[in-house]
């Protein structure tokens, strides 16, 4: 068949390149579930199973466009949203926060995941390092986990005293509060798995080095206190749900299902509704009889491995 510039030959030829490069940027998705699938046992999947992964990748496609959607109406709007995602160590937080934030705009949809406080940080307020983080007109924060650490693995790792522990849950309440009058929608998350799903996904991540590095000190030693974490946690809940901010806990075990469940209840959490945008036109390239190309050496070229 000729290739023509404007003919039927050359229509099918592009369509079929934008249809590929729309399959391409869908495998980023395929491969993060696979990176999921690396260690399993190897059996090959059940007609069920077969059914079940296709209904998820469907609805998680579905669900990612209609948080395009809820980010445009943000936007717009200039509305203020705080998500804070808190659980045990392999709960399933970081997956979760990967599917909501893959295919938004990460200028107005920020992930806030803080390290351990520096010598400096520790003698401010406690909630001053995370204020920087709070977001402006228009954007939405995740943070992967948040000022709860001092409800968690500050009490639980005696790394506060009863004092300190003590004004967090008078000062949390009050400060969600402050948030909330000031405009900013806060919707908290906790991921809530097992005692024998958690010790399966911390082998999982010993036994493959390229999950190793997930694994820290600190996560080691949450394993072993495993009841402490427990009561620290009921407390917390009890202390902390307010009706301006309310806890919500998603059943974390099954990972593709607290995914689907997680974002399903967001995108209800936030009155966003469809943005009408002008279509977008891609002006056409200007030529000029004097451009001439100037070729790169060769040296820095990376080699062209693969076909």
């Amino acid at each position: 068949m000729a290739m023509h510039e404007n003919g039927s030959a050359g229509e099918f030829t592009f369509n079929q390149r934008l249809l590929q490069e729309f399959y391409d940027s869908y495998d980023e998705e395929l491969e993060m579930e696979l990176d999921d699938r690396r260690l399993g046992d190897g059996e090959p999947d059940s007609d069920d199973q077969k059914a079940w992964r296709k209904q998820y990748f469907r609805e998680l496609l579905r669900m990612q466009g209609e948080l395009v959607k809820l980010q445009d109406w943000v936007m717009r709007t200039g509305h203020r949203v705080v998500i804070i995602f808190e659980g045990r160590d392999a709960a399933g937080k970081g997956g979760v926060i990967k599917r909501i934030t893959q295919r938004l705009n990460p200028r107005t949809c920020r992930v806030a995941a803080l390290p351990a406080p520096n010598d400096r940080e520790r003698t401010q307020w406690y909630f001053q390092r995370y204020i920087a983080h709070l977001p402006a007109a228009g954007e939405m924060v995740l943070f992967d986990r948040s000022w709860y650490n001092r409800a968690g693995v500050e009490k639980v790792m005696g790394f506060c005293s009863d004092h300190e522990y003590e004004e967090f849950f008078r000062s949390v309440p009050e400060f969600e509060k402050m948030l909330t009058r000031s405009g900013i929608q806060i919707i908290k998350y906790w991921f809530s798995i097992t005692d024998e799903e958690q010790e399966l996904r911390f082998l999982s991540r010993i036994h493959d080095p390229l999950k190793q590095w997930k694994l820290s000190p600190m996560d080691l030693e949450s394993r072993r206190r495993w009841e402490n974490y427990t009561a620290a946690k009921e407390v917390m809940l009890k202390r902390t749900h307010i009706a301006e901010a309310p806890w919500w806990i998603v059943q974390g075990v099954d990972k593709k299902k607290a995914r689907l469940n997680c974002i399903n209840h967001l995108l209800q959490q936030v009155p966003y509704e469809e943005i009408e945008s002008p279509p977008i036109t891609l002006p056409k390239r200007n030529y000029s009889d004097d451009y001439k190309r100037t070729l790169l050496p060769e040296t820095m070229i990376v080699p062209d491995l693969y076909d």
